[in-house]
């Protein structure tokens, strides 16, 4: 028992040795205290190093070089085409790490091409030999590696306009939306008559359009026949002004 007391005596004596902070002097440094980081904090580190870790190993994994060997440019497919759809077409021929239609930023419409990743080189080489030059929606499509296209397209500049054909049957259009495109011009217009052009007018040196287009066609009774039917009616929803040009 006493052998007991002793031993704890001792042990309560270097605690307090231990834990009595002293007047530091300059041949004592002084003692630096640490606490533990608490459980969030440590974790949220944890998870950090470990982000750091994967996108590491992607990088060393998925050199560019590599990735385009498996990338396919999916070119002249319809624009109805979705991102699910295109995934779709290829999920035949392996698996599909990821597909995207590319659409015009200004118009929002599909710019009729896309990119599909396969999972593996034999993957992609069968695809592309699979589907090349088939049919879809009722137009022949283009499946080629991106290694000879990337360079060569310009995925931010908008399509280009068609050329605009003029003619004294003309009819201007007024109050059109921003996302109006020459094309849905033309298709709309199209309701009452042959539509020989159409333009939408744009900003000098940007895609922006001015809000206003003009719309030709073969016959004074087309350009009566338009202004009477469309005149005051809604275009992606604003009212449009149809005149004689």
């Amino acid at each position: 028992m006493a052998t007991t007391i002793s031993s704890l005596a001792a042990t309560h004596s270097l605690h307090r040795r231990c834990c009595r902070s002293s007047p530091s002097s300059p041949s004592t440094p002084a003692r630096v205290s640490f606490r533990a980081a608490p459980p969030a904090a440590a974790a949220a580190r944890a998870r950090r190093r470990a982000a750091v870790q994967v996108l590491a190993s992607s990088a060393v994994l998925e050199a560019p070089e590599e990735l385009a060997t498996r990338k396919l440019y999916v070119g002249n497919i319809p624009r109805t085409v979705t991102n699910d759809e295109l995934a779709a077409m290829f999920a035949e021929h392996g698996t599909v790490v990821r597909a995207e239609v590319m659409y015009d930023k200004y118009s929002g419409r599909s710019r009729r091409f896309g990119f599909v990743t396969m999972s593996t080189v034999e993957e992609a080489n069968a695809a592309t030999e699979a589907l090349n030059e088939t049919e879809v929606g009722g137009r022949k499509i283009k499946v080629n590696v991106t290694e000879s296209f990337l360079p060569n397209i310009d995925l931010s500049a908008p399509e280009p306009e068609p050329a605009f054909v003029d003619s004294q049957y003309k009819v201007y259009v007024g109050n059109l939306a921003k996302t109006v495109t020459t094309e849905v011009l033309k298709n709309f217009f199209s309701e009452k008559g042959e539509v020989l052009s159409a333009t939408v007018s744009r900003v000098p040196g940007t895609p922006k359009s001015k809000g206003f287009g003009f719309v030709t066609f073969s016959s004074d009774e087309e350009v009566e026949a338009a202004v009477s039917t469309f005149n005051n009616t809604e275009l992606e929803g604003q009212t449009i002004r149809v005149n004689k040009a």
